[in-house]
């Protein structure tokens, strides 16, 4: 059986260090924020210019003042500062951030990202992911494995949409595994409890080096 979202961020959550300085894409990995390890102290950004997000609010807790880069409604911790988007961006481009999750369209072996645009359809624009993919210390990627309308696999040898970024993938946690981006090609650390290597490589137009470690994702 393959991981459902839940499971995904939870696996991404296992990543979080204390101290880290944390920005979550807009869809799935906004859902991490959720998953925060017992004793793991983080800060979360978001691009819109809010230090220290806190999770997503109860029904009571609504603010609709109060909203994420993706214009969800949020709440924020004790201490969290608000600023303009410029500063927020100025803290991306600083390398301030130690890690992002962001949700892609394709990666591919290489680490390379594209999650912005499919050619010929409207889009409201590029959004954050750039600086984010440029400026971040860690990036890991949170998507399906494949597209789920017409079955493409979006593990690639290499990206057919526009890319995000160059090279700058880390990791890619998906609904079959989790993937470590290294100097020869993709490397399959994690599987789905019920799937096997071979059931994953089947999905996945790259080639997966399969690590001598490699165990079941545990959530």
């Amino acid at each position: 059986m393959s991981l459902s979202r839940d499971q995904i961020v939870k696996r991404i959550a296992q990543e979080l260090k204390n101290g880290f300085t944390v920005n979550l894409g807009i869809g799935m990995p906004t859902l991490v924020a959720n998953h925060i390890p017992p004793g793991i102290d983080i800060v979360l950004q978001s691009e819109n210019g809010i230090l220290g997000l806190g999770p997503f609010p109860k029904e009571n807790e609504i603010d609709a003042d109060l909203i994420n880069a993706g214009k969800q409604t949020v709440t924020v911790l004790p201490g969290a500062s608000f600023f303009s988007s410029s500063d927020s961006f100025a803290m991306i481009r600083g390398g301030h951030i130690d890690l992002t999750v962001l949700g892609a369209m394709q990666v591919d072996e290489k680490g390379n990202i594209a999650n912005w645009m499919i050619p010929g359809k409207m889009v409201k624009g590029m959004g954050g992911a750039m600086d984010l993919v440029a400026g971040a210390k860690r990036v890991i990627v949170a998507m399906q494995h494949c597209d789920k309308k017409n079955n493409e696999k979006k593990v690639l040898k290499l990206c057919t949409l526009p890319l995000t970024g160059i090279g700058v993938v880390d990791l890619i946690v998906t609904d079959m595994g989790v993937m470590e981006v290294t100097k020869d090609g993709l490397m399959l650390i994690e599987h789905a409890p019920d799937l096997t290597p071979e059931q994953i490589q089947e999905e996945t137009e790259a080639r997966l080096i399969i690590s001598p470690k490699l165990k079941p994702v545990r959530v």
